[in-house]
């Protein structure tokens, strides 16, 4: 393949807050993590209504909305103060919004497993936990919250609630069944990091290069896997070569841009190294730019025809490299002169990919499909990419302008 078919394209820039969306927009971006959110808290038959509710409200105080939120932070604060209402109701008419054994049958990935994706019935295990930890863990898996949108939700320090759900997640833990008969791969099993090239550094430089690779993916391995459903079956060799002109010439493209610092072949990924990144990158931004090349690994890996949208979408939303100011600041004037490329045209594999903006276009439209769709929908599309209608009850085409209205609303 060539060079510019796994290229990682890096900005780093200061963070955007999303600008106010049409109350039809928000409606459908966020009805259904919404919903799944109620279900975990009130009975089947009360999750349209309040869904309802809730943005029958934001529509009524739109003009209160001033930008200097997330949107779905917002309509977030409007649902839970919906359910608190509700809660009240339901309190003064002495019933029970939900008993959790309701919620014997569903069932959650749990991401600390390695590299198996454990499910749990939920019904029995979640009546163990306090009440924040609850409402974490609904965030998490049923609204589909990350963690910086869950901190902002719930006043709590990012890492404070990532050790809270690990914590939740642990308790869980206890209910699976056959948890001991489970071999899991390690590591240092999956992984291995092999320096090339004549490298200026000093030993303890290098060694210290090599941990802070091997600490992000040991952060993001297991997480992709479990999302993803990949279960590995194979070692991944990661080359990190000495500087940017012996990778361009080890991978055999001595002619590509400063940009391109890393590629994948077959179980190899080959990057520069982040202590001599060239004028383009930085430390962080190659130790970053692995996560997204091992991100587009895992997709091919399952599905060796996967589109290239969608294996260059999701190794830049999974790597976060991209801000959103940087997003939308680089395609305004390709938005508003109509020139949106289709699936087909982000197809490319020339240098031409990076002029057309097929980095931040990827990223949108996966985006756009995890936000509507959901990740299970994300999930057979890597595998079915030609089962467009079935999966998501609409043509390609039909798709492709659902993502065109979004980024021109």
């Amino acid at each position: 393949m060539s060079g510019a078919q796994d290229q990682v394209l890096t900005s780093v820039q200061p963070d955007e807050q999303e600008s106010t969306h049409s109350i039809e927009y928000i409606y459908s971006r966020y009805r259904d993590r919404i919903s799944r959110y109620f279900s975990m808290k009130m009975d089947a038959a009360s999750v349209d209504d309040l869904t309802q509710q809730v943005f029958v409200k934001a529509a009524s105080n739109m003009h209160h909305f001033k930008g200097n939120a997330h949107i779905f932070t917002w309509v977030f604060k409007i649902a839970q103060n919906t359910l608190k209402n509700e809660y009240r109701r339901l309190a003064r008419q002495h019933e029970t919004p939900l008993d959790f054994t309701q919620l014997e049958s569903q069932s959650i990935s749990l991401e600390f497993t390695k590299y198996v994706d454990f499910r749990i019935d939920i019904g029995a295990a979640l009546k163990k936990l306090g009440e924040k930890d609850q409402e974490i863990i609904a965030l998490r898996f049923f609204a589909d919250c990350t963690l910086p949108e869950i901190a902002n939700l719930v006043g709590m320090r990012e890492s404070a609630v990532k050790n809270r759900l690990y914590r939740a997640l642990a308790k869980l833990k206890n209910e699976l069944n056959g948890w001991g008969s489970m071999a899991n791969m390690s590591m240092e099993q999956f992984i291995s990091i092999v320096n090339k090239g004549n490298s200026e550094h000093s030993d303890d430089q290098l060694k210290k290069a090599n941990h802070d690779l091997f600490t992000e993916l040991d952060a993001q391995v297991e997480r992709l896997a479990v999302k993803y459903h990949y279960q590995p079956s194979r070692k991944v060799i990661i080359e990190m070569y000495s500087d940017l002109p012996t990778f361009h010439q080890a991978v055999g493209e001595k002619d590509a841009p400063n940009w391109f610092t890393g590629t994948y072949q077959n179980e190899i990924l080959k990057i520069v190294s982040p202590l001599n990144p060239g004028p383009e990158h930085t430390y962080e931004s190659i130790i970053k730019g692995t996560v997204h090349l091992f991100a587009m690994w895992i997709i091919e890996e399952i599905n060796p025809k996967a589109p290239k949208w969608i294996r260059q979408g999701i190794g830049g939303y999974e790597a976060k490299l991209m801000t959103p100011e940087y997003i939308q600041s680089s395609i305004k004037e390709t938005v508003r002169n109509h020139a949106i490329p289709t699936f087909a045209q982000l197809q490319d594999d020339t240098w031409d990919f990076e002029t057309k903006k097929g980095f931040q276009f990827s990223y949108l439209f996966v985006e756009f499909v995890l936000e509507t769709y959901g990740i299970e929908a994300m999930n057979q599309l890597i595998r079915d990419p030609q089962q467009v209608e079935r999966i998501m009850n609409c043509s390609e085409a039909a798709l492709h302008q659902q993502i065109v209205d979004s980024l021109q609303n």
